[in-house]
């Protein structure tokens, strides 16, 4: 299954898009205001998608700092904090060891993404923000093609194929 992409201005040269594109038979969506959104289309969010993995990681990083600060401050005997007894240089070695779990499943687990954001559906969920109109097809490589000429014609902002290869 391959997709196609057009960002176009408004929502006159969209429907003329969708018109012409319905012409020739091949099926396509748009997505805009009036139209399905973003996360009706499966649009999905990296943000969101980051989220999940930081919490995810945290899940098991955090309890697993913990253990490893506590462990290394056990092993090593060490007395940094004089204040807090030998004891509480052990805990505060979990404590800094859990932190530094939270650090890494930030790092690890998307934390890029979830600050900057990434990929391409971030953009095209930006492009329908600023009251942007898309046009996806999705069908074979050839049908594809096709919709790609008649869209030109229309002289989209942006226009992106895409092929899902994760059934092969």
């Amino acid at each position: 299954m391959n997709y196609l992409v057009a960002v176009l201005p408004d929502r006159i040269k969209a429907e003329a898009a969708y018109l012409a594109l319905e012409k020739q038979e091949i099926k396509s969506t748009i997505l805009g205001r009036g139209y399905k959104s973003a996360d009706e289309f499966g649009l999905i969010d990296p943000k969101e998608t980051a989220k999940k993995q930081v919490k995810f990681m945290a899940f098991w990083l955090v309890p697993f700092g913990f253990f490893a600060g506590f462990s290394f401050s056990l092993i090593t005997d060490l007395h940094t904090f004089a204040w807090a007894g030998e004891m509480g240089n052990h805990v505060v070695g979990g404590l800094l060891g859990a932190m530094s779990g939270g650090l890494g499943s930030i790092f690890v687990g998307g934390g890029a993404g979830l600050l900057f954001g990434s990929g391409d559906a971030l953009a095209y969920r930006n492009r329908l923000n600023a009251e942007k109109y898309l046009i996806v097809v999705q069908d074979s490589e050839s049908v594809t093609r096709k919709a790609t000429q008649i869209l030109r014609q229309f002289e989209p902002e942006n226009i992106q194929g895409y092929a899902d290869n994760t059934l092969r």
